[in-house]
């Protein structure tokens, strides 16, 4: 990588150099199962309200016919389009995740590619490389603001959303290099993004519905910055490190460069990125795990006197605080973050790969059989688990039957990881349960056959329109 004066000019020649005839072949095959992954979700959350929302919003303002919003028909502008891709890909907790830097980097980044890839009529290999630049440029600033010492991420700690934050930012680069901006361009676009980054994680802890809305304003935020760039707009160099740049107002300076400058270009974070199985948070992933294989090994719920989940500490107040909410979540939304409730869910038997959409409804969430056995449940921070987070997201879970057996299983790595990855039949098997949601068997596996040529003569728009179909 050549010498850069600023830490946003040597992203902005990483992104830049990114393209596919650089770039390994597996990486972009990673790149592409994570479109894959995001383009399932996105069609299996248009059923959402919040999605009806985001939608009747984007439609309503008019403009140039530029870029497809899934579920859509006509062509809208292409910042809109991203607005709605992104609060899709973000809206069922089902969206990927890198560790440690708890970023989900495809529903902000997938989404602005998307837009600006169909915008502009680029190939599918093109937006394979534009996928992975933007990947390691959104990971990158995320773990940049990863405390080593303290094994936990200062964005999230100060309830900030660091995947909006960090997506806006790659995102803008990546959509930025997939609209023919040069080097300076590239910087330009993400400096710009850089001031439209944001997003607060209250509602994890307490509800509402905004957070889904973050990765799309991330994205609409990307096409934007890109755009402006385009026409003649410009940011401060030193927009990330300044004295009054990002790490600065976000972090209080609180930031390590060499995880943006290590190894840039030569590895890539797309390929270590954490698919997610299971339709929830990802601090309740391990238990959901560890309840699976009670069940398998016949732990039956009837049976069960007391739980306990043991998660790393800092994950508590996401699935655990407060305890009388956790145990009594009042939509499907709120019992993706429940430990509680995943725990009970998974006890009883799921769809999908252990547990799919369909456990996750509102009328599941207030089920008063439910609620009777999550109100067994205790949340406590276990400190083995604390050792490995945020490596991984491990738990242990302690069951005391009514007749006093005391069974325990502990879950020290994810399942959707490097170490224990989800096979290409588990990720069509996600994929397919997804989308057929709302497409027919037909049209999901035109979808498959789209999405596996972009590796070679496949198009964005070949794809775009097996979604519409």
């Amino acid at each position: 990588m050549p010498e850069a004066a600023t830490l946003l000019e040597a992203l902005a020649a990483m992104v830049s150099e990114a393209t596919p005839d650089r770039l390994p072949r597996e990486v972009l095959d990673d790149a592409r199962a994570h479109l894959l992954d995001t383009l399932g979700i996105c069609l299996a959350a248009t059923e959402l309200d919040t999605s009806r929302a985001v939608t009747e919003y984007a439609l309503g303002q008019g403009g140039r016919p530029e870029a497809h919003a899934i579920g859509g028909d006509s062509p809208i502008p292409a910042a809109l389009a991203a607005l709605v891709n992104g609060t899709l890909a973000h809206s069922l907790d089902y969206d990927d995740t890198h560790l440690p830097s708890v970023v989900h980097p495809s529903a902000t980044i997938v989404p602005a590619c998307l837009a600006a890839a169909e915008q502009c009529g680029v190939g599918g290999r093109a937006l394979l490389a534009a996928i992975t630049a933007g990947t390691e440029v959104c990971v990158r600033l995320g773990m940049a603001g990863y405390d080593r010492e303290g094994r936990n991420s200062v964005y999230f700690d100060r309830g900030q959303h660091a995947t909006s934050m960090c997506g806006a930012i790659g995102a803008a680069g990546a959509a930025g290099a997939l609209m023919g901006l040069d080097r300076a361009g590239i910087a330009n676009a993400m400096a710009i993004a850089a001031s439209m980054a944001s997003g607060i994680i209250e509602a994890n802890r307490s509800g509402g519905s905004v957070k889904r809305l973050h990765c799309g304003w991330a994205a609409h935020s990307a096409i934007t910055a890109a755009a402006l760039t385009g026409l003649g707009f410009t940011g401060p160099g030193t927009a990330l490190e300044g004295r009054f740049g990002f790490f600065e107002a976000y972090l209080s300076g609180r930031f390590d460069p060499e995880e943006i400058t290590g190894g840039l270009g030569e590895r890539w974070a797309v390929s270590s990125v954490h698919f997610k199985p299971y339709p929830a948070n990802h601090f309740t992933h391990a238990g959901i795990d560890a309840a699976l294989a009670m069940r398998a090994g016949g732990v039956r719920l009837e049976e069960v006197a007391s739980i306990r989940l043991g998660v790393a500490g800092p994950t508590v107040r996401t699935i655990g605080e407060p305890i009388v909410l956790k145990r009594n979540p009042e939509t499907g939304y709120q019992a993706q973050f429940s430990g509680p409730y995943t725990v009970v869910a998974a006890l009883l038997g799921g769809g999908g790969l252990g547990l799919g959409l369909d456990d996750f409804t509102d009328e599941l969430a207030r089920s008063p059989e439910r609620r009777r056995h999550m109100a067994k449940v205790e949340v406590f921070e276990d400190e083995d688990c604390n050792g490995i987070f945020p490596d991984a997201f491990p738990a242990v879970l302690e069951v005391e039957t009514a007749g006093g057996r005391l069974v325990t299983e502990r879950v020290e790595v994810n399942r959707g990881g490097p170490e224990r990855p989800l096979s290409s039949t588990d990720l069509e098997l996600k994929f397919s349960d997804n989308a057929r949601r709302v497409r027919s068997g037909d049209a999901v596996s035109r979808m498959l056959e789209a999405v596996g040529a972009l590796g070679g003569q496949g198009t964005v728009a070949e794809v775009l329109a097996s979604v519409r179909a």
